[in-house]
């Protein structure tokens, strides 16, 4: 059972959130993007409202249940964009579904797989995790997802983001940890696919480093570097951040 808001009507926009999130992230673009477009933001299984069998699972079985939602709920033919662990699971469901996918966009994320350091962080966490729980890992986890020099001024915000983030199961971030280390290389995945492809940078980003996002930059259409901002860039440079996505889905309708 996956857990969603809607808002507006039209072409389909579908909102991933990212690990330590839920669909409540998008509040802001989705009443801002609800007048052109229908709008629609899940809670990924094990986020938010979204209820998860098990601390396994795979991106591939995400994509699955996601193609089954959008067929209930006649979503045809979206325009999909993730953030982080949310542009992951846009790409599984890419590989999936293909050309029923109108458009993608990479929101702070990579089509690249974890390198080894990665991989051993993502070990890493779940120990943490199943050692000390969700709230102590969310306190830590969160503020370093925006650059050190704005966490006082976004101090409010920060606030909201690690809220939102409790209200993740133990067993939702322990599978995901997983799945984010044991996910393949899909970038020839976005690189064959035709329709229209935004990827969205953060020069300053701690968790996909500038280096890696700009080796990508050749498999999509619109690449955006945002100058100064970490991996939150909806929350800290909202307005930009708006316009590019506003002006990208409208480009692909």
């Amino acid at each position: 059972m996956i857990h969603f808001f809607e808002k507006g009507s039209g072409q389909p926009l579908v909102l991933l959130h990212g690990f330590c999130e839920s669909g409540q992230m998008w509040s802001y673009f989705s009443e801002a993007l609800s007048d052109q477009f229908r709008v629609i933001c899940p809670d990924l299984p094990g986020f938010g409202n979204s209820p998860i069998s098990s601390n396994k699972i795979s991106l591939e079985e995400v994509a699955v249940q996601l193609e089954e939602w959008l067929e209930e709920n006649q979503i045809h033919q979206p325009i999909v964009i993730g953030h982080s662990l949310g542009g992951y699971v846009a790409l599984a469901l890419l590989e999936l579904m293909g050309n029923q996918i109108k458009a993608i966009g990479l929101f702070h994320s990579t089509s690249f797989p974890d390198d080894q350091d990665k991989k051993e962080m993502r070990d890493r966490t779940i120990l943490f995790l199943k050692k000390n729980g969700v709230e102590k890992f969310v306190t830590s986890f969160v503020p370093p997802l925006f650059p050190e020099n704005r966490r006082e001024e976004l101090a409010s915000e920060i606030s909201l983001a690690i809220k939102d983030a409790k209200r993740s199961s133990l067993d939702g971030l322990i599978a995901y940890a997983g799945a984010m280390r044991d996910r393949k290389d899909r970038f020839e995945v976005v690189k064959n696919f035709i329709g229209p492809k935004l990827f969205i940078a953060g020069t300053e980003d701690g968790a996909v480093k500038i280096e890696a996002s700009r080796a990508q930059q050749n498999g999509f259409s619109h690449y955006v570097e945002l100058q100064g901002v970490g991996h939150m860039g909806m929350i800290e440079d909202q307005e930009k951040t708006l316009s590019i996505v506003r002006t990208f889905c409208l480009s692909a309708i």
